[in-house]
């Protein structure tokens, strides 16, 4: 990245790698990459699709965001203060460019990121418009290119930011199923949400050079650690070492090796004779994920929550993080019959913090997965406080696979402050493990019933949550980021983090309103860890009660309907979703 010395009046720039002062005409003809030590600084999405598409080949989508205020976020600022600023300092409806180009003559449907728009974060609108761009792609029978560029889900929008990563893994996957290439580019940053879905979970992931990737950021990193971060954590050629992409690639380089794919792609679907995908046009959706009616199964909304449940917020994460909560070993204990767990991701390694195997509910055979968190402090040290590492979520993905093949329905139970944020969950690929699982969830063709028990933490929670049915316990919580985390970026410091909490709205009657889950399980009085037997009695009932219907659905069904639950989470044509009362 570099910066413009104020006295030369933009004609000169000063290299952040080298501190070479660069003649800014020179550094323009180099794509803004420093002549004199290689580092390639930040581009808007304009500049880049300039750079990236053939000349005159870019129309942008006819669709555009409109600005969309969720949960009434207010932390210094008003959400939509904040959005209009970003508005008014990019000249952008969003944090995204999508449209229609080519590349070495080769048609695509191209999404741009742009970081100077809040941070690239991932929102509703943004998630719509790249859907919308994937749904193009589709129709047009034309590969998928994607440029990155975002610190994550945009936690002004709570939970709907958060379904915004299983929003759009599932447009990928309906390329996949087409035999459509889909390509993502890494530019610097890419973290969190975006990193952990559709950045890592297209067939093919370059990297510019110098960009960074990961899910979680070298601060939270460090904070929650205390680890050293190796030379160049995270950087493109890091992340090329320990396989997490495909190539890194020198800016000046990138039109023509993207050009090389997208000629062996239609090479490649040429020569399989493929009978054409009939065009479609995007089904029509309602205006908010609240104002929708749920996909038709036999299982119809839940009962909704009873006025005034769920208390204060601050409260209720409390009490969703007390010890004593029933956890998921206690569940399989208590509330199935006959488990049988079952180890290991196949590939080195068997994660405690997630625990998995075969059961009965019912009478009825089901693969129960659920993160594992523990008691006292000596099981939560050896579970890892229930943050699952790459190799857990992999378990988990066998698992879920080893269902579909047997025809088993898969129950999931949530309960994770969120995934491993630790350098070797780095090194392994945490992001791309995340993304794989929602985008497996997306295309699982057995059904899918998650319970949220305890905490529900970001992607590591949507990692075992792309379901038919998601339900959620009275006490539980469910959020895009923790409180105190949203507290330290967007307040003076984490003491805020009971603000933070009320203005998440992660509760589980928040989230029954916003439409995020479909019913909350009741929990005896006061809550589940003082009566862990009723408790699991109820979620016993609960979990029968929505499973049993989604059993005589046919698997194409559920799985067009598991999609059309996400695609209802997009609001570009949308003003604030109208909760459901």
């Amino acid at each position: 990245m570099t910066t413009t010395a104020p006295r030369d009046e933009q004609l000169w720039s000063r290299c952040a790698g080298c501190s070479s002062l660069l003649y800014r005409k020179r550094l323009l003809r180099n794509l803004d990459v420093c002549p004199e030590c290689g580092t390639h600084s930040r581009l808007d999405a304009p500049t880049r699709v300039a750079q990236l598409v053939d000349p005159d080949s870019f129309t942008a989508l006819p669709d555009r965001a409109v600005e969309v205020d969720p949960i009434g976020f207010v932390d210094a600022l008003p959400y939509p203060h904040r959005l209009a600023a970003a508005r008014a300092g990019t000249g952008l409806d969003e944090a995204v460019v999508c449209g229609t180009a080519a590349i070495g003559g080769h048609r695509i449907a191209l999404a741009v990121m742009d970081f100077r728009f809040l941070g690239g974060s991932l929102g509703c609108a943004v998630g719509e418009l790249i859907t919308r761009t994937a749904e193009r792609a589709l129709a047009d029978e034309v590969p998928l290119v994607l440029v990155t560029a975002s610190g994550g889900a945009r936690m002004q929008e709570g939970a709907l930011s958060l379904m915004q990563m299983a929003t759009v893994s599932q447009a990928v996957a309906g390329l996949r199923e087409a035999g459509l290439l889909t390509v993502s580019v890494i530019t610097d940053p890419t973290y969190g949400g975006v990193a952990a879905s559709f950045a890592t979970n297209t067939d093919v992931v370059l990297a510019e050079s110098g960009a960074r990737m990961g899910f979680a950021g070298p601060r939270v990193i460090r904070q929650v650690t205390g680890a050293a971060l190796p030379e160049g954590f995270q950087r493109a050629e890091f992340l090329l070492r320990h396989g997490q992409v495909d190539m890194v690639v020198p800016r000046h380089a990138l039109r023509g090796r993207l050009a090389a794919l997208l000629a062996a792609a239609r090479d490649s679907r040429r020569a399989r004779a493929r009978p054409p995908v009939p065009r479609q046009e995007p089904a029509p959706r309602p205006a908010s994920p609240a104002d929708a009616s749920l996909p038709a199964t036999a299982a119809g909304p839940g009962p909704s929550p009873a006025d005034g449940a769920g208390g204060d917020a601050w409260e209720t994460v409390r009490t969703a993080r007390h010890p004593g909560r029933p956890t998921t070993v206690d569940y399989l204990e208590s509330a199935f019959d006959g488990f049988v767990e079952l180890h290991g991701d196949r590939l080195g390694a068997d994660c405690p913090a997630i625990v998995g195997g075969l059961a009965r509910l019912d009478g009825r055979p089901v693969m129960v997965i659920g993160h594992q968190k523990g008691h006292t402090t000596a099981e939560l040290v050896a579970r890892n406080f229930g943050m699952a590492s790459p190799a857990g979520h992999r378990k988990a993905l066998r698992l879920m696979r080893l269902a579909a093949r047997l025809g088993l329905p898969v129950v999931t139970l949530v309960d994770t402050p969120g995934a491993d944020p630790g350098v070797g969950a780095e090194e392994q690929g945490q992001a791309a493990a995340i993304a794989e699982n929602i985008l497996a969830l997306s295309m699982l063709p057995t059904p899918v019933v998650a319970v949220v028990t305890g905490e529900g933490g970001s992607g590591g929670a949507l990692a075992l949550a792309v379901a038919d049915r998601v339900l959620m316990l009275e006490h539980a919580v469910y959020s895009v980021i923790s409180p105190e985390g949203c507290a330290a970026i967007l307040w003076p410091d984490s003491s805020a983090a009971p603000q933070a909490a009320r203005a998440l709205r992660l509760t589980a009657p928040d989230l029954w309103r916003l439409g995020v889950v479909d019913e909350v399980v009741p929990e005896p009085a006061p809550a589940a860890q003082h009566d862990p037997a009723g408790a699991a009695e109820l979620l016993a009932r609960a979990v029968a009660a929505n499973l049993g219907p989604l059993l005589d659905v046919p698997p194409a069904t559920l799985v067009r309907r598991r999609r059309q639950r996400y695609r209802r989470y997009g609001a570009a044509r949308a003003g604030a979703p109208a909760v459901r009362r």
